[in-house]
């Protein structure tokens, strides 16, 4: 049987939430691998990947779909936002945005920005008519506690605090969004 790429995803997503997981993506890649991302509110898990593995394998072979890799993992903490449902679910959370063409907006550059660090706000709309309002805070947290230590350095040495861009609000709609990821705040003080 050939499936479209809008088919197979349609398949794994019905068969990922049938299992009660979030379907977050399907990717083709290079020599034959396929990789699906799933989620869950209480976190994904080793067991949690095998189950999916097996199930889709058994899929895959009863729906005669080629492929020569299978990969399930969990999305990280760094986890793509492709749907509305992503968006409302992590609204006050921190995301890094690109959108296809630079966003104009009263504090941006006259050039505007296509690269967003902040907050996200809240989505208004449904579907096709979604707008993701969005706080501009140009925030960007270390990621180690190595580059964490260094900024606190280079801080001391310049003798003054690094000055923090006045946030923005802005919005754009969903179709705009080229790409879209949740940005991990980690805390390296165990506080």
């Amino acid at each position: 049987m050939t499936q479209t790429a809008g088919d197979l995803v349609e398949i794994v997503e019905r068969t990922v939430e049938g299992m009660g997981f979030e379907f977050v993506d399907l990717e083709h890649l290079p020599r034959g691998m396929m990789r699906v991302t799933i989620d869950n509110e209480d976190g994904i898990g080793v067991d949690d990947c095998e189950r999916v593995s097996n199930q889709l394998t058994h899929l895959f072979t009863v729906e005669d779909i080629n492929y020569e890799r299978l990969e399930v993992s969990s999305p990280g903490v760094e986890r793509p936002l492709k749907r509305e449902r992503d968006w409302k679910r992590f609204v006050g959370k921190l995301a890094h945005v690109e959108l296809f063409a630079p966003l104009m907006a009263e504090g941006f550059p006259e050039a505007g920005r296509r690269k967003l660090d902040g907050r996200i706000q809240g989505v208004k709309g449904e579907g096709a008519e979604a707008v993701i309002e969005f706080l501009f805070t140009d925030e960007k947290p270390a990621k180690t506690p190595a580059q964490a230590a260094r900024e606190r350095i280079a801080q001391k040495r310049a003798g003054k605090k690094v000055q923090a861009v006045e946030p923005v609000a802005v919005t754009f709609a969903m179709a705009e969004v080229d790409r879209a990821y949740l940005v991990a705040e980690l805390n390296f003080k165990g506080k």
